[in-house]
């Protein structure tokens, strides 16, 4: 139930229902589409009337962009239509002392009026030039308000109705989309099923952890003693004002042992904290009649741990075991083993002999040399 394959093979009854509800209002869509369609005769027809009207009202702007330039250099060449000052020359000739005769005061006089004259022409011409453009940007801004309600009929026809090949392929999308449908619902059962079996295992493991819940209540004298014992070995190691416990309590899966002391940072620590549950565990068992009478502890959990908690432990162990009949077997290495000598555990009456040594040729376990 918790493999993730199964949820991306099949889904949740969530995710399907709410695909299932899409998939029903597209098919529902799609038949309504059916029973209201009409083959148009002239579809081609009105299809290609559709085209042209689009590309003739897509072309419009463009020439609006090309008249509107237009239309501003008109205006612009208008204000630079302004007629030439001759007034400088009369006043050119009277500061070289010459009077001009009026024979040519008449042909100045001609020439202005003639430059007038086509400043004027030029200013109609662009007048008329400004109005027709303007003419033109607004018989086709008409133009495309016309345009546009004809494209709008036009479309509504198209929508309304299409050619025999348009209803058969929309029988073809509705026949997939029924097909889909159909897989959609036959996945929603599935999916409920195996929900429905997963409920039932929660169920099922909310019980028995409730029952577990109620044997450690009937079970309170051997969790206090578990917890003594291993708070009295913690407190031994690191002293008696060191808070140092035992939480145990019914996990969902299983019954779940943790053992707690302050200041736990360390690797040192760490590994005295498994040193005194194991020691805890061997006690009770042995007590109990439900143990081997006996403890084996490789050097290797004494890796990393101060020499003072090495010869506190190893005196610990050899105090317990003779207390309570039990007997703890430990490998070490030799300079480790004398460390703890000196810090004041003396291993003497505990060594079991023969001792390995690597100290001869000879010498091996079980035929093999290290």
């Amino acid at each position: 139930m918790n493999d993730p394959s199964w949820h991306q093979v099949v889904g949740t009854t969530a995710d399907l229902r709410g695909r299932i509800i899409v998939a029903e209002g597209d098919v529902n869509r799609l038949r309504e589409q059916i029973a209201s369609f009409h083959v148009v005769p002239a579809y081609a027809e009105l299809q290609a009337r559709a085209d042209g009207l689009d590309k003739r009202v897509r072309s419009l702007p463009e020439q609006d962009v090309i008249d509107r330039r237009n239309l501003a250099e008109l205006r612009r060449a208008v204000e630079e239509a302004n007629e030439p000052d001759t007034a400088y020359v009369d006043a050119m000739y009277r500061e070289l002392g010459i009077v001009l005769p009026d024979r040519v005061h008449r042909s100045f006089e001609d020439v202005r009026g003639f430059h007038a004259s086509i400043v004027r022409n030029r200013r109609r011409y662009l007048a008329d030039e400004i109005e027709e453009t303007q003419a033109r940007l607004t018989a086709r801004e008409h133009e495309r308000a016309r345009l546009g309600e004809e494209l709008t009929e036009t479309l509504s026809a198209l929508r309304d109705g299409g050619a025999l090949d348009g209803l058969t392929a929309l029988q073809q999308l509705l026949a997939q989309k029924q097909a889909a449908l159909e897989a959609l619902r036959k996945q929603h059962e599935t999916a409920q099923f195996m929900e429905a079996s997963q409920r039932e295992i929660t169920a099922q493991r909310a019980e028995l952890q409730e029952e577990l819940e109620l044997d450690l209540e009937e079970r309170s004298e051997q969790t206090r003693e578990a917890t003594w014992l291993f708070a009295r070995f913690a407190r031994r190691l690191y002293g008696q004002d060191r808070q140092a416990y035992l939480t145990i309590r019914a996990g969902t899966s299983s019954l779940e042992i943790s053992a707690h002391v302050d200041s736990q940072g360390s690797v040192g620590i760490n590994k005295m904290v498994i040193f005194c549950l194991d020691l805890t565990a061997a006690v009770i068992a042995l007590r109990h009649d439900r143990g081997p009478g006996f403890l084996v502890h490789d050097s290797h959990l004494f890796d990393g741990v101060d020499d003072r908690q090495v010869t506190e432990a190893l005196t610990l162990a050899s105090e317990v075991a003779e207390e309570e009949g039990l007997q703890y077997i430990v490998t070490f290495n030799s300079d480790k083993l004398e460390r703890a000598r000196l810090g004041g555990f003396d291993p003497s009456p505990y060594l079991i002999e023969p001792r390995l040594t690597d100290a001869y040729d000879e010498g091996g376990l079980f035929g093999f040399r290290f």
